[in-house]
């Protein structure tokens, strides 16, 4: 199973992602770049695609609207710092599971890992 991680803080983010690591026949892909990412759903159609805030190419939530253009049965989740009602506003519609705290730690990874098992 694919999991796609947009991001340019892989390193910063090794403890957030461990966990993730933890799901049966999980797959980490790490990508620097929404171009990348959006190649990546084409050729894999990844289960999820985590999207960072700090691409160079692309916003996180017209990532996702293209993400979901290519598949939509791709299961995403976004990096933000938005509150919680902004949040909601922006991606509504656009079926992001959960929005991550930017700096996200183990126990973030952690429930992210419970969220995607029940979409697995």
């Amino acid at each position: 199973m694919h999991i796609v991680v947009a991001t340019t803080r892989a390193s910063e983010l090794e403890n957030f992602l461990a966990p993730l690591k933890e799901l049966p026949e999980a797959e980490l892909i790490l990508v620097e770049n929404g171009a990348d990412t959006l190649a990546k759903v084409k050729d894999l159609a990844p289960k999820f695609v985590i999207v960072d805030e700090n691409l160079s190419d692309f916003e996180p939530l017209p990532l996702v609207t293209e993400i979901m253009k290519i598949n939509a049965m791709v299961n995403t989740a976004v990096f933000s710092s938005m509150s919680d009602k902004d949040f909601h506003d922006y991606s509504e519609g656009l079926g992001v599971l959960a929005p991550i705290a930017p700096a996200a730690g183990k126990e973030d990874g952690i429930k992210l890992k419970e969220l995607f098992a029940r979409f697995m």
